[in-house]
């Protein structure tokens, strides 16, 4: 394994996939001429050259339109949108077009494209670049409750490069949103470039096993829930952390099997609490796991209100390792 940062995990496994396949191309806001508002696509324009990967107008609905467009004729396009918030922008595009082209057809069109999306807080951008939209009501609605539209969140540079790989391969639309607070973070667990590794999706990941409590996180609070449970192992609490990857597929199996284990449950997301994928998973396992309980599932999200500007009042909404080892203690 080597270490790289997330930006850079990615920037590889767009290269690769370009150069596996002639159909691939990408387009979005400087991702060009500036390698990408968070240094993503640096060098690939020069490498590729203008046609492959296009800088576009400040148009998402325009854009993303040429996206379905370009995949209904055997593209493969990745677009980018520079923050997920701009999704509401093309909200039309995305989830009237990309994700019900091939059921309104019959299956005789798919529609093979990827839009990258940066999401989450703690860069103090204020309420319209700061959202964690993967999971709210909003996602719900549109993405998982509508078929057709796969839904990633990954949380390490290998998780990254390989689930980015599953979804450009992937002949349906593949919603990837990517923590901007992890772009510059560094880890060692990308495969070596000679490895052409690709996760599968709808498989959870155990970061960590344990006895006494499930904690079920995604993307950035996956890495701060690791911290809280590596503290406190030092206490002897025995915590099982499993990372999503995928929301929609959502991989319930591996929930199940270890809340039936562990006999708690604690479901960390960064998404605002109210109707977000806390409260669907929750919703989805209880049959499953009621008599299993030792104690009520609990969850911990973004406060419902929108992301200020001001740091000192950001930070305190958003669920952190010290947050979550004390949620940890108190269901213990």
């Amino acid at each position: 394994m080597r270490e790289l940062m997330v930006r850079d995990a990615i920037r590889e496994a767009l290269d690769e996939e370009m150069a596996r396949d002639n159909t691939v191309f990408q387009m979005g806001e400087d991702i060009g001429v500036i390698g990408g508002n968070f240094k993503c696509t640096v060098g690939l324009r020069d490498k590729y050259g203008d046609l492959r990967v296009k800088d576009t107008p400040i148009s998402e609905q325009g854009f993303v339109g040429m996206g379905v467009g370009a995949a209904l004729t055997g593209l493969r396009p990745v677009v980018e949108l520079m923050f997920a918030d701009f999704m509401m922008v093309c909200g039309d595009q995305l989830f009237n077009q990309m994700a019900k082209i091939t059921y309104m057809s019959g299956g005789q069109c798919n529609v093979p494209m990827v839009v990258r999306l940066p999401l989450g807080g703690g860069r103090s951008s204020a309420a319209q670049h700061s959202q964690s939209i993967h999971a709210l009501s909003l996602i719900h609605i549109w993405a998982a409750h509508i078929p057709g539209v796969k839904v990633v969140v990954p949380s390490t540079a290998g998780e990254c490069k390989g689930l980015l790989k599953t979804a450009i391969r992937d002949n349906d639309p593949v919603m990837f949103f990517e923590h901007k607070m992890l772009y510059t973070t560094k880890f060692n667990d990308v495969p070596e470039v000679e490895e052409d590794v690709c996760i599968p999706f709808g498989r959870a990941r155990i970061v960590a096993e344990g006895a006494d409590i499930t904690v079920v996180t995604n993307s950035m609070m996956t890495i701060k829930a690791e911290k809280a449970v590596r503290q406190l192992q030092k206490e002897g609490i025995s915590a099982e952390l499993i990372d999503l990857r995928t929301i929609v597929p959502l991989d319930t199996e591996t929930i199940i099997r270890s809340v039936k284990k562990t006999g708690k449950l604690l479901i960390v997301d960064e998404g605002h609490l109210s109707f977000g994928i806390t409260g669907e998973i929750a919703s989805r396992i209880m049959p499953d796991v009621f008599y299993d309980l030792d104690a009520p599932i609990q969850r911990m999200g973004t406060a419902d209100v929108p992301l200020p500007f001001s740091p000192a009042l950001e930070f305190p909404l958003i669920p952190d390792e010290k947050k979550i080892a004390a949620k940890i203690r108190e269901m213990v």
